[in-house]
């Protein structure tokens, strides 16, 4: 098999560090050509450099180099696969909204690493505004929900008030926009 055919892959949740040299607000700079390699990245990352170059118009080789670059630049932070949560049991997702006691910073440290550690908590957001947190939470049913609340959400120490809202349509759930 030729390199060009060689399926572009990479191990499930592998992470792609940036050098500690790069700035994590620096902004990289691109060229049509990257923009379409990352568009096509998007839809499916498991597809071969050279299907990659046909659509890009650029050879296997080329789109090589630059997917390393964008790796290195930090602009590609890791390859994953996106799951059917429903088809794994997660039928629900809930936003909550959440207020802590004390805002020092290790309240906020100390919350951040417990949040973390809940694997239902999908993304999790500290905000401006009325509330502190913006969390996404995937969740079986409500009462699956009742029992995330009651064992791991409020046994975190420091949370004051909570707003929860299930979601019952989601209207887009995409990417980063690419011009």
């Amino acid at each position: 098999m030729r390199a060009s055919q060689v399926p572009f892959t990479m191990p499930r949740q592998k992470t792609v560090r940036s050098s500690p040299e790069q700035a994590d607000d620096a902004t990289a700079s691109f060229d049509k050509f990257d923009l379409a390699i990352l568009r096509e990245l998007l839809a499916d990352s498991r597809r071969t450099l050279q299907e990659i170059g046909a659509a890009v118009n650029l050879s296997p080789t080329t789109c090589w180099s630059r997917i390393k670059r964008l790796e290195a630049e930090g602009v590609i932070k890791q390859y994953t696969v996106q799951l059917d949560r429903a088809r794994l049991g997660y039928k629900d997702t809930v936003i909550v909204q959440l207020t802590l006691q004390s805002h020092t910073d290790e309240t906020l440290y100390q919350f951040g690493r417990m949040l973390a550690t809940i694997p239902e908590v999908m993304e999790a957001y500290l905000v401006s505004g009325d509330y502190d947190y913006l969390i996404r939470i995937a969740v079986k049913d409500t009462r699956d929900y009742e029992r995330l609340l009651r064992e791991k959400l409020y046994k975190i120490p420091g949370i004051r008030h909570s707003k929860s809202s299930f979601v019952l349509r989601v209207l887009k759930d995409s990417h980063v926009p690419l011009a």
